[in-house]
């Protein structure tokens, strides 16, 4: 029914979203094989599992001979990077890929909040604990030094914010959250904007101030 609706003989990539405690993992990957094996499904991926959760199934999908996640999908941007301690570690040792989503901190790394004026109205800041939670002085702070960054180089904050995720190590792809279509064109500019090992080190020094 799915496919049908989607209009499609197959899935590209199918991913679990979060680690299931009352099922078996076992049963988890078995049914996602099946998937593949049915070539309704290509490839499959999870979305928020720790580390130890992603090397659990893969794993038991490698000894079982099925199909193992190939990519795993995570909170992960400028300012959230605790993904860097296991996963994206694990990441690397595994050749699994990273996909990062919430890239500008729900609004808050466009560089359109101000720590005078505080969140745009309209915007996901005014409503939203998890961005308000970001609206700190050293967090305003670093947002003004990267967009004057961005700027000197005639880009914008929210295009850095995805260029510096399309730089790090393991990340294949951005999922990349927009309210109007001119941002979808204004992210899209940043697959241009290559990083270079130099650039990224003065960003993350401004991070790390």
């Amino acid at each position: 029914a799915s496919l049908r609706r989607l209009q499609s003989d197959h899935i590209d990539l199918y991913q679990m979203h979060r680690w299931d405690p009352l099922t078996p993992i076992e049963e988890t990957m078995r049914a996602l094989d099946d998937l593949v094996s049915s070539g309704k499904v290509r490839y499959i991926g999870a979305s928020a599992y720790a580390a130890w959760q992603l090397a659990q199934a893969n794993l038991l999908a490698d000894m079982r001979g099925w199909s193992r996640f190939v990519t795993v999908q995570s909170h992960y941007h400028m300012l959230e990077r605790e993904v860097e301690k296991e996963v994206i570690p694990y990441c690397q040792v595994e050749n699994v890929g990273f996909i990062p989503y919430f890239p500008l901190a729900g609004g808050f790394l466009t560089g359109k909040y101000t720590r005078e004026a505080g969140a745009p109205e309209g915007s996901r800041g005014e409503s939203s604990q998890y961005v308000k939670d970001y609206m700190t002085d050293a967090n305003y702070t670093k947002v003004e030094k990267l967009t004057a960054w961005a700027q000197e180089r005639d880009h914008t904050m929210a295009e850095l914010a995805h260029a510096w995720l399309l730089a790090q190590l393991q990340v294949c792809s951005v999922i990349s959250g927009l309210t109007r279509l001119e941002h979808l064109q204004q992210n899209a500019k940043a697959a241009d904007w290559q990083l270079t090992a130099e650039e990224v080190g003065e960003i993350n020094n401004i991070l790390a101030a």
